[in-house]
């Protein structure tokens, strides 16, 4: 099996279901275990993402106060992967900032990713992405000019108990990335690294673009 995101030969395993590569330092599942769409689906339809729920509205807080901070309400905003709830959305929109949604299963309007936009904001989405390259390559497109790719995940660091760590025992997480992965994505996609810390990740283009 080839990485993904950087298709190097993957060789070294994590454990027995995920292996470590060495290139671009991502934690990638056997592709062998990857559950079908139909079933992953089922699994996003349980979840219980009410978007009145103030706990839900404090999860998503690191990307909706960035984008409050940072972004200016006219700015235009996709919300990529949106799912279920799209909590950001609401919140943003409470604020009479202007954001649409794209999601795959639940919001799979096409025209919506042939547009351009200002910032895209990725809750909980890349330890999904089966072909991050391809998602990846489609995302910094859709960027504008010093446009913003604003991504909540939990990446790993050594000091974290893989075994045990619940977000890999996810069945629908099949590639988790460390701070190392992100450097990578940042040189690949031409990219800056604007704010990482251990679930916020921050890229924006670069001002040649």
């Amino acid at each position: 099996m080839n990485c993904p995101l950087c298709d190097s030969k993957l060789k070294l395993k994590k454990n027995t279901q995920f292996y470590d590569c060495s290139t671009c330092f991502a934690i990638v599942k056997d592709e062998q275990l990857y559950i079908f769409p139909e079933e992953e689906k089922k699994h996003y339809e349980k979840h219980n993402n009410d978007v009145n729920n103030i706990g839900y509205q404090n999860f998503v807080s690191p990307v909706t106060e960035f984008v409050l901070q940072h972004q200016k309400a006219s700015d235009k905003g996709l919300d990529f992967g949106a799912g279920t709830g799209p909590v950001i959305s609401k919140i943003l929109t409470d604020n009479q900032f202007s954001i649409t949604q794209y999601d795959l299963y639940f919001e799979p309007i096409e025209e919506r990713l042939n547009s351009k936009y200002d910032y895209i904001v990725c809750s909980e989405v890349w330890e999904h992405f089966q072909q991050p390259n391809k998602e990846l390559i489609q995302l910094s497109k859709m960027l504008n000019k010093n446009g913003r790719l604003i991504v909540m995940t939990l990446l790993y660091a050594n000091e974290i108990d893989f075994e045990t760590w619940h977000y890999r025992l996810d069945i629908t997480h099949v590639i988790i990335y460390r701070k190392k992965t992100m450097e990578y994505i940042a040189e690949k996609f031409n990219l800056e690294l604007e704010l990482i810390t251990d679930r916020l990740i921050v890229f924006r283009t670069k001002n040649e673009l």
